[in-house]
């Protein structure tokens, strides 16, 4: 089988960078250029726009990215700015935005995650992903969100302050089963020592700020006190403590007295860079992280070292987390504009560097080694991912290249909040970007048949960019499934006409075992019969083909618990009339969460505001029926 792509293009306008040049300002600012279809492929800005742009157009060009680049350009949009600090903000503003080809942009572009002491009377130690969106102490920002889960786990077990969500805090009437633990002193009931509690909090704040030599010289003192008073089960608690925070202490190996830092290696071969950062506070690794920024041909270190920094840094979530020192491999070639800014967003001095000895150059090279093994790492799955392509290209004797997959499930319990799901692999693997949840609605409970015609309609109905159309789309059940998909891409035939997919089923087989699954590739949309057909269990296409299949199928349970979830938080007010969003969050705020609403009294209810007599009694029904 074969998918034929045709692409009419269009007579390239001509760009007339003499007359464009004589109207450019010698001011700072950003440029923005464009290709025949007005589509931003490069951002970049400058001290001086004139001179930079010029340097563009001149006969002689030394690097061959820029060469290629200016073959493309249609049209140059200019911004000029007060200063090269604020260009080099737009700069960052629009490459977020347009994310053009040929720079180096850097698709990482979550929030990261802090550890938070709250200011309630009680205090609570819990993650949060916005930074000063509450009230109470920030530590952070650390590097995953599973790194802020580890601390958390191991500060349960050293101090015993509560985690516990607000709602169920201020809901209980007896200790949870963490008290019985010794895991927490269960300020949500009346505690035997109530100052015991916000001393075990300061211990926490000290150790989050890495002074573990403080916390340890405190819980003995406390030993000390508790043993002299005879009160021997408080003096084994603290020295429980102590051993604890000891052996941590040991285990943290990776040790000095520099205080905080970031520390940046970086490693490019093949055409895949990674950029591994190491966070180093008080002297400690906090955490690390890699990533793999998207990096154009022939693309000097130095500018995917700038380009990290300035989408990195100059992200909201992190500049408020610059540390005083970044340690980098190599420094970039505006490293004096780049210190200045950073230190100008961050409201401190912030220094930039590339030690060559000491313990500094001891962090450079540890980052530089986990660069080194994350990307190769990276490169034998992309290489193992890249012959599973070619595998199955040769078994379907596709013509050309596959740039595009996509999966589709469904996923319910018992018929109820069905979720479909949409996953995307290239010639990388997974493309996470392109996922996609689809809420199913308006059919019979349980039809997968209905549910499977549903979401394809709304992924194929109004679909213009050639682009996103599928190579290959792999349906996640047996013949009726694929029926479905026949028939709603014959409907929409019309936006195929440059490129069509081939719709393959994957059905289970008799024995629903792994590696015996059937395949059906169809052949509606050329008029010719389908064909079943079977792979080796070994065979790399085959791999492939249940590798797509099985994150199909965990990403639609993800986002079928996800719903189903957040009707049980809200079951049985969303279906009342007369209750809106704002009504449901005063009844659940002035109850204290839906089990309290469930045990009042129509009474009790009726005295929430806003809500009448007659609402009340609605209300108590649906609840109880």
């Amino acid at each position: 089988m074969s998918s034929g792509i045709f692409y009419f293009m269009p007579e390239k306008e001509q760009f007339n960078h003499q007359d464009f040049l004589k109207t450019v300002s010698h001011q700072p600012g950003v440029y923005r250029m464009y290709d025949h279809k007005d589509v931003v492929i490069y951002i970049g800005k400058a001290k001086d726009l004139h001179k930079r742009l010029t340097s563009y157009f001149r006969k002689t060009v030394d690097r061959e990215k820029t060469r290629v680049l200016v073959t493309h350009i249609t049209n140059i949009d200019v911004t000029v700015t007060h200063s090269e600090t604020e260009a080099l903000v737009l700069e960052h503003t629009y490459i977020k935005r347009y994310q053009p080809r040929y720079n180096v942009s850097l698709r990482d572009d979550k929030s990261y995650p802090y550890i938070l002491i709250t200011a309630h009377k009680h205090p609570q130690l819990t993650s949060i992903r916005s930074k000063n969106k509450r009230k109470g102490q920030y530590f952070g920002p650390y590097p995953s969100g599973s790194a802020v889960r580890e601390s958390l786990h191991l500060m349960q077990k050293l101090f015993p302050v509560r985690q516990c969500e607000d709602s169920y805090y201020q809901n209980r009437s007896r200790p949870c089963l963490q008290f019985q633990l010794k895991r927490c002193l269960g300020p949500c009931v009346e505690m035997d020592n109530p100052e015991e509690y916000n001393q075990q909090v300061d211990l926490a704040a000290l150790f989050l700020k890495g002074k573990n030599i403080d916390v340890i010289n405190e819980l003995v003192m406390k030993m000390g006190n508790a043993s002299q008073q005879l009160d021997f089960e408080a003096a084994a608690r603290y020295r429980d403590q102590i051993q604890a925070l000891r052996t941590i202490q040991e285990q943290q190996y990776v040790t000095s007295d520099l205080g905080e830092m970031d520390v940046i290696g970086f490693a490019y071969k093949n055409g895949i860079a990674c950029v591994h950062l190491l966070f180093v506070r008080s002297g400690k690794v906090f955490g690390s992280r890699s990533y793999f920024p998207k990096v154009p041909a022939d693309t000097d270190i130095s500018e995917v070292i700038q380009a990290f920094l300035l989408q990195y840094y100059l992200n909201k979530d992190t500049q408020q987390a610059i540390p005083k020192e970044v340690l980098l491999t190599e420094l970039p070639e505006d490293n004096d504009l780049i210190e200045s800014s950073l230190s100008q967003l961050a409201g401190r001095k912030i220094k930039l560097m590339s030690p060559k000895r000491g313990d500094r150059h001891k962090f450079l090279r540890l980052a530089l080694t986990n660069a080194e093994t994350a990307l190769t790492t990276k490169l034998a799955t992309k290489s193992t991912v890249l012959n599973r392509f070619k595998a199955l290209e040769k078994v379907l004797k596709f013509d050309g290249k596959i740039q595009r997959m996509e999966c589709f499930d469904i996923s319910h319990t018992g018929g109820e909040q069905t979720v479909a799901s949409c996953v995307v692999f290239n010639r990388d693997g997974p493309n996470k970007t392109d996922y996609r949840h689809y809420n199913i609605s308006g059919i019979t409970g349980g039809d997968d048949y209905a549910a499977m015609a549903q979401v394809l309609d709304r992924r194929f109905k109004k679909i213009t960019d050639v682009d996103k159309i599928p190579d290959i789309l792999f349906i996640d059940g047996g013949k009726g499934q694929m029926t479905q998909a026949e028939r709603v891409l014959t409907q929409y035939a019309d936006n195929f006409v440059i490129k069509r997919p081939l719709i393959i089923g994957i059905a289970k087989g008799v024995t629903r075992k792994a590696g015996l699954e059937t395949l059906i590739l169809s052949g509606a949309l050329d008029n010719v019969p389908d064909i079943e057909f079977y792979l080796p269990s070994d065979s790399p296409a085959l791999h492939l083909i249940q590798h797509i299949r099985d994150e199909s199928h965990r990403f639609a349970i993800t986002g079928h618990r996800a719903r189903r979830n957040k009707v049980k938080r809200t079951s049985g007010l969303e279906n009342i009339s007369g209750v809106g969003p704002k009504r449901r969050q005063v009844l659940l705020k002035y109850m204290g969460g839906l089990q309290q609403l469930r045990r009042a009294s129509r009474e009790e209810i009726a005295k929430v505001p806003g809500i009448s007599i007659d609402l009340a009694e609605k209300i108590y029904d649906s609840l109880h029926q």
